[in-house]
């Protein structure tokens, strides 16, 4: 016999069949910084490279975050991909109220004065191209100005609500 599937027979059921299966779907861990008043950040794992030429990136920030007000005026943003090792950053830039760039965070200002986070595997600053609308989100298209590849590792991975790191 085999399991009933979760069927959205309805709107309303939609978000959680939606949060449902992408539980299912391995994402890598980036953190996505830019400057304001202050500096912003969250942890994201909507990060994808859109194209190569020009270099596009794009990922989706909710517009009841905390960040958004920054990003949304944003003309750069940093884009920091996460090593196995910094499960507790991306809790601290995923965690509501916490003190993202206090004393525990290793960070200085980049290019076009976008904070950028130290240790991690990878980064690159990016100009902000479009903020397209998606429900309570917005799709951030960004093109590469500049980064760093070279510090490599092996990336955090966040799978079934957890962060966690592959296995070999």
């Amino acid at each position: 016999m085999t399991a009933t599937p979760h069927l959205a027979t309805s709107p309303a059921a939609a978000p959680a069949l939606l949060r449902s299966v992408f539980r299912q779907h391995a994402a890598g861990v980036a953190v996505i910084t830019a400057a304001g008043a202050g500096p912003a950040g969250f942890t994201a794992t909507s990060l994808n490279s859109v194209a190569a030429d020009p270099p596009l990136i794009s990922f989706g920030v909710g517009t009841s975050s905390s960040s958004w007000p920054v990003v949304s005026q944003a003309e750069h943003v940093g884009v920091h991909i996460l090593g196995e090792g910094q499960q507790e950053l991306a809790e601290t830039f995923a965690r509501s109220g916490a003190d993202r760039f206090g004393p525990s965070t290793d960070w200085r200002a980049g290019p076009q004065g976008v904070p950028l986070l130290g240790g991690v595997v990878a980064w690159l600053v990016c100009r902000v191209v479009a903020r397209v609308p998606a429900g309570d989100h917005r799709i951030v298209i960004a093109e590469v100005v500049a980064g760093d590849p070279s510090e490599g590792g092996r990336p955090l991975v966040y799978h079934q609500g957890r962060f966690t790191a592959l296995r070999d």
